[in-house]
């Protein structure tokens, strides 16, 4: 029997650190090491891997200082990272293993999949792509991450990057909509987990794909899911692709 994986918890005082700390209560083949919060100093030795869902910021000063010794591996679903925040993260990736995603869902990353193929066979001129996400009123940033996610999966499927597809803010009068653009609509209301559903819309027919969050610990065992994984692994930059056996 191998060894329990030891897992240090980033933000423990969070609605995603506490979620994650219940997942991990109830799964075997891994122990709580540490709980932190913004803030602290805590000692990370005891850790395998710690699972951060906290800011941008905060994600990148830890990914600094694990990468400085080479340890613990990275779990990090914060969201809402600079270009910088970004280049920094995929810099210290180069010491130890880092799993970044926008979505640690097991769903939304096969709807990703989804959404590169429908991308890829329905006609840019013909096919207009929109995604809608829909968040808590709490939440920070616009569009989710995995909002952005699923727009670079239709941009991968039409062989572009997003920033050159992706449609601008919509207000006032902006004109007809520019052929092979990728929009996207937000939503921040109440309390609402997370809906994400990208639209493909032709003159005469409409595609949607969609995705709904019921309970936040869905992303939580995703999330202990790609702790375990990352536990040991060489250092690089992955994701849930990487996480699952997709690529």
């Amino acid at each position: 029997m191998s060894a329990p994986v030891h897992i240090g918890i980033a933000g423990a005082r969070g609605r995603m650190g506490r979620a994650v700390s219940q997942v991990l209560e109830q799964r075997d083949g891994s122990i709580v090491a540490l709980r932190f919060d913004r803030g602290e100093e805590p000692d990370l030795n005891h850790c395998d891997v710690v699972i951060d869902f906290t800011t941008p910021e905060a994600s990148v000063a830890l990914a600094e200082r694990c990468a400085a010794t080479g340890r613990p591996a990275l779990v990090i679903g914060s969201t809402g990272f600079t270009p910088e925040q970004n280049a920094a993260v995929a810099e210290a990736a180069s010491r130890l293993a880092i799993v970044k995603s926008g979505n640690f869902s097991l769903g939304v990353n096969t709807l990703i999949g989804l959404v590169e193929q429908a991308a890829r066979k329905l006609s840019e001129q013909a096919w207009d792509v929109e995604v809608f996400e829909a968040h808590h009123r709490r939440k920070a940033d616009a569009p989710s991450g995995t909002a952005l996610m699923l727009g670079e999966a239709a941009a991968r499927g039409r062989g572009e990057a997003l920033e050159a597809l992706r449609a601008g803010p919509r207000e006032g009068i902006t004109g007809p909509r520019q052929a092979g653009s990728i929009g996207f609509s937000v939503m921040r209301a109440g309390g609402i987990v997370g809906e994400h559903a990208v639209v493909f819309a032709a003159e005469d027919e409409i595609l949607t794909l969609s995705h709904s969050a019921r309970d936040r610990s869905l992303f939580a065992r995703g999330a202990v899911e790609a702790a375990l994984w990352a536990a040991g692994r060489a250092p690089g930059l992955y994701d849930m692709q990487d996480v699952l056996g997709f690529r």
